[in-house]
């Protein structure tokens, strides 16, 4: 517990920037995936319009949480790249595939091709959102290390733990774009959207509390820091609230409501792992401290932080704003 307000200053930043990669990038990932089960080619224009605009965006974050590891901690990145070079080469794969099939599914020549490309962007989407819970899990149950090097065998991403992490990933992601696609859309689409959503509410809520009691069993200090009342209790209001503002949203008009109250599940769950992580960035023994680069390169780093995320949230929100509004499906209402 001796780490310094600047080592813990740069956790924040890097918490902060994954956090939000997870939230903006995860709700693009989920309509993505929700285009493979959207028969009709119309709808899936207008699903793919929602997200145009604003994807490539959301992925800067991705950028800072990457290359702040590697400034800010070091040690950590060294450790983890390794036990993770195929789980990060498969998602960057997915990534550009999923690009190339947004930006050119307009210039298929043909119904046939296109409906292909949404396959493509259906399977990489499903494809990155896996890995990165697979990602995840991997990084909470522990990565074997010795001396500041890492010395597992590079199948920890294969366990049970991680496998299952990358199931309930998908599936929040999937609960996002559904909440996304309520807010964006109209009529038909809308109307879907609002079931599909209510459904994986249900789905979510009910696999991350069997993800909470199945961490809780990997390391003793997990048990401690999940069981204890000062945490659980204010995270049960606070999910209780979130979960009513979500059921109430769908009766409200202000049709944002559901897709803001499904958020922040995701962050008071990311925050939950935080608390239960502190004050290690890799299970069992790496603590923020030990891993942290020098305080200059620190300072040097957060400097460019606060820089950098102030201007990236101004361009986050200048582009929600410019396209805000609802998207109509062609040959409705």
């Amino acid at each position: 517990m001796d780490t310094d307000w600047l080592t813990l200053l740069s956790a924040a930043a890097l918490a902060f920037s994954v956090m939000n990669y997870v939230i903006l990038d995860g709700t693009d990932l989920g309509v993505g995936m929700l285009m493979g089960v959207t028969a009709c080619s119309r709808e899936r224009r207008a699903m793919a319009v929602t997200i145009l605009p604003v994807w490539d965006a959301n992925e800067t974050w991705l950028v800072l949480g990457g290359g702040g590891l590697l400034a800010l901690f070091p040690l950590a990145y060294a450790i983890l790249l390794p036990a993770l070079y195929v789980p990060f080469i498969v998602m960057f794969l997915a990534l550009i595939a999923r690009a190339v099939a947004l930006e050119f599914r307009d210039h298929a020549s043909s119904e046939r091709r296109k409906r292909a490309i949404d396959r493509v962007l259906t399977g990489a989407s499903l494809l990155t959102g896996f890995v990165q819970g697979m990602v995840l899990g991997t990084l909470v149950q522990g990565v074997a290390h010795h001396n500041g090097q890492y010395s597992g065998d590079g199948r920890e991403w294969l366990s049970a733990f991680a496998l299952f992490c990358g199931g309930v990933l998908v599936l929040g992601y999937l609960w996002l774009g559904a909440c996304w696609l309520y807010w964006r859309t109209m009529d038909q689409l809308q109307q879907r959207s609002a079931r599909q959503a209510r459904v994986l509410a249900l789905i979510v809520v009910l696999s991350l509390l069997a993800l909470v009691a199945w961490t809780a069993t990997l390391h003793p200090q997990y048990a401690q820091r999940l069981l204890d009342v000062r945490l659980w209790l204010p995270a049960g209001l606070l999910l209780g609230v979130s979960l009513l503002v979500f059921a109430r949203g769908f009766r409200s008009r202000r049709d944002f409501l559901p897709l803001f109250a499904a958020l922040g599940v995701f962050v008071l769950a990311f925050a939950a792992m935080l608390v239960a992580l502190f004050p290690y960035i890799i299970p069992p023994g790496l603590t923020l401290s030990a891993a942290a680069s020098s305080p200059n390169s620190q300072v040097f780093m957060l400097i460019g932080f606060a820089v950098l995320v102030p201007l990236t949230l101004a361009y986050n929100t200048f582009g929600f704003k410019v396209f805000s509004g609802k998207v109509r499906v062609a040959g409705q209402g």
